[in-house]
């Protein structure tokens, strides 16, 4: 058997379950291949989408033809059955990208071009037969006739088998193609295929149907070749799909490129990067409607039962995992990395999920949470909130316990992270108090300040945040540098003795995240993706942490003048060593004295060419924002992790740890027009809201003022003083 088709071992880390069961030996097992199309009361078929003038009516021939393929199938010969596995006793996929508990990812884009599987040889195929303009042509005059035998014909022939896919798509049917930068296949002439297919009669929409049984029922044993690849390609962009009269089919046309091996993967991966936007985000969407509908049937009978499609969900989980490595592939994305988002999950049992994936991992227990590009932002954050409640009531409860078997009174003042804090000695106070109490982090956090009377239920904290990150990011304080041209912060490169109040920093911003408090932080998105380097703190503290993969992207993000001059250099068509005269040296200026760096050894005679000039870019943007503040950084980012320690961070995007730190960048007003409560008042009220603010509740109460005037200065009283209260 070559390796191309070779079953993946059950020791290899499998992302989700599916495939057929193991045969027992002496005795031929119970399959179930390709479902023809049956009636709509036979929970099959309800009519095809836009186009559709009736429902897709049984034909004795069809269902006969697909026995026959049924029959073909059972032979023994054939290293692969088309089966629904036992829920129980299946073989696991290979996996697509390594799973989120791995602690070393890799892209499938590190994969060499030049893959190890021995290259097969390409079959003839059979002749074109049609041009796109032939195609198009056909289609009117059938639309002005009537008569659509050609059109019927040619959608008969094409859909056939997978050599004649490629015959009818390919670009040139003599090459082989075998590259990842181009899939072969014209790509106009299949989006014109499948646009003028949804407005054909039911006849030819049915026979296309039954050719992709036809051709998975063919295909799914024995070697693939790249044209089998471009037949995947292509029967995945088929919009007939977005029925769920058509999911058996989809479902197992899923399941085939689901199991293919990591080297076809890789090169689908690149023929999708090279999709057009539209049909991109088509191919998620019609994906996620899948997932949900499975999940949420409309009409539960239209599909097999659950015991015997398990394999549906993680079949198109993995193939959507295939889409997401392509979309982070490109630059800019083709579409947000929220486009993949699915909110039919925020409506089932998330602490399941997450639970079945910390317990499980990569075994054959399947979980969304392999796959969290799907899981919305408003969803992992309840999936951190309750991890954080659980933890919170552990480590209150051991404390407890602790108490009692030393035969101490327990009161409740331990159940929380207490801090008491001078005004006057804001930063200080609070450093002491987190380095006393580092084994309380993990509790419910509580604020008090010395000398002044009030109960925390929310707000002194908030208040406490509020001012000590004010005081923190001064400029005068010489911790970071704010940057006028990106409005944010960063880490200030200046050396010192002692990086404690960094580490601060991060057990601040990961207080807030444990807590549930939004912080106003502005720092780049390079700093959450640093902070998510490694996700889970190693083990080995000798480990670098915080380093990770730099562009001039990211620079931009925090000093655009500077991005901006290194890509001129970068651009630059005349001698860049006689016209900018720069060496592998840099310069930076600490408490007024001017240093150099070497960004390599020698680095200082070592003069900027035309051809070095990209290896000094990224070594310089590398020496800027990871070299050069990496003590800073590390007690920062032990400090984040100090609280935020929980496996529920692998799950997060460098985007959406930004949102949980501090909120999103956005205000959007119809939401928060839509989760308003008016209490006293009315929607059409002329003035509604606020110099009375209960802001441990997040309330603002705003009395009906006579003008516009009034309500001003009403306001500009309530913020000016807005810090610090006492209690009569």
């Amino acid at each position: 058997m070559s390796e191309v088709d070779r079953v993946p071992s059950p020791a290899a880390p499998p992302a989700v379950a599916a495939t057929a069961p193991e045969e027992k030996k002496g005795k031929e097992p119970e399959r179930e291949k390709l479902p023809p199309i049956v009636s709509a009361g036979a929970g099959a078929t309800a009519g095809l989408d836009r186009g559709s003038k009736g429902q897709i009516s049984t034909s004795s021939s069809f269902v006969s033809t697909v026995n026959q393929k049924k029959e073909a199938a059972e032979n023994r010969s054939s290293p692969t059955h088309l089966v629904f596995p036992n829920i129980k006793n299946v073989r696991d996929l290979p996996p697509i990208c390594l799973d989120v508990r791995q602690k070393q990812r890799t892209s499938i884009d590190a994969l060499s071009s030049e893959m190890k599987t021995p290259v097969l040889p390409e079959p003839i195929l059979p002749v074109q037969p049609k041009t796109m303009k032939d195609f198009l042509e056909d289609v009117e005059k059938a639309k002005s006739s009537g008569d659509w035998k050609t059109v019927h014909d040619f959608y008969l022939t094409m859909f056939d088998s997978f050599p004649e896919l490629n015959a009818a798509f390919k670009k040139d049917a003599s090459a082989s193609f075998n590259t990842i930068e181009d899939s072969g296949i014209n790509a106009k002439f299949v989006n014109a295929v499948y646009d003028a297919l949804l407005n054909t009669p039911q006849d030819i929409q049915k026979t296309v149907l039954k050719g992709i049984i036809n051709s998975l029922l063919r295909e799914w044993k024995g070697p693939r070749t790249k044209d089998d690849l471009r037949a995947y390609f292509v029967l995945l962009q088929n919009p007939q799909f977005n029925n769920t009269s058509t999911y058996v089919i989809y479902a197992h046309l899923l399941r085939q490129i689901a199991t293919l091996v990591e080297a076809d993967h890789h090169f689908l991966v690149h023929w999708f990067k090279k999709l057009s936007q539209k049909r991109f985000k088509q191919l998620v969407e019609r994906l996620l409607q899948f997932i949900s509908l499975r999940l949420f049937p409309a009409k539960p009978e239209e599909f097999p039962p659950i015991s015997k499609c398990s394999w549906w969900i993680p079949s198109a989980s993995k193939v959507l995992a295939l889409l997401n490595t392509a979309n982070n592939l490109v630059h800019p994305p083709l579409i947000p990395y929220t486009d993949f988002y699915n909110s039919t999950l925020d409506h089932i049992d998330l602490m399941e999920e997450y639970h079945t994936w910390q317990s499980f991992g990569n075994s054959h227990r399947f979980s969304f949470c392999q796959y969290p590009f799907v899981i919305s932002i408003a969803a992992k954050k309840i999936i951190i909130q309750r991890d954080s409640e659980q933890q919170m009531i552990s480590i209150a409860r051991q404390s407890l316990v602790d108490k009692v078997s030393r035969r101490q009174r327990p009161d409740m003042n331990m159940l929380f992270l207490n801090m008491k804090v001078r005004r006057t000695h804001l930063v200080s106070d609070s450093l002491d108090e987190l380095t006393r109490k580092r084994a309380d982090l993990k509790k419910k956090l509580k604020v008090t300040f010395v000398g002044e009377a009030g109960l925390d239920m929310g707000g002194l904290t908030k208040e406490w945040f509020l001012l000590l990150i004010r005081q923190i990011f001064h400029p005068d304080y010489g911790m970071f540098t704010y940057h006028k041209d990106s409005y944010c912060h960063w880490f200030s490169s200046f050396k010192c003795d002692n990086y404690s109040e960094f580490r601060l920093v991060g057990i601040l911003m990961g207080l807030a995240v444990y807590n549930s408090i939004t912080l106003d932080i502005r720092f780049p998105p390079c700093c959450y993706k640093k902070l998510l380097s490694p996700p889970i703190v190693p083990n080995d503290q000798s480990m670098p942490v915080g380093i990770c993969s730099v562009t001039t992207d990211d620079l931009c993000q925090i000093m655009p003048e500077l991005a901006h001059g290194l890509s001129e250099l970068l651009s630059y068509e005349g001698n860049v060593e006689e016209d900018f005269y720069s060496t592998f040296q840099v310069f930076q200026e600490e408490f007024g004295i001017i240093k150099s760096y070497n960004l390599k050894p020698g680095g200082d005679k070592i003069a900027v060419t035309n051809q070095n000039r990209k290896e000094y870019v990224q070594l310089y943007i590398d020496f800027l924002l990871n070299k050069s503040i990496y003590k800073q950084f590390a007690a920062f980012y032990y400090g984040f992790h100090s609280v935020c320690a929980s496996n529920a961070l692998m799950l997060l995007r460098p985007e959406e740890v930004e949102i949980l730190v501090c909120g999103s960048p956005e205000l959007d007003m119809h939401a928060l027009q839509r989760s308003t409560q008016y209490d006293g008042y009315a929607k059409t009220d002329l003035t509604i809201r606020l110099p009375v603010a209960h802001t441990c509740f997040n309330q603002l109460c705003l009395p009906p003022y006579k003008s516009k005037k009034d309500l001003k200065q009403k306001l500009i009283i309530g913020i000016s003083n807005s810090e610090g209260f006492g209690l009569e």
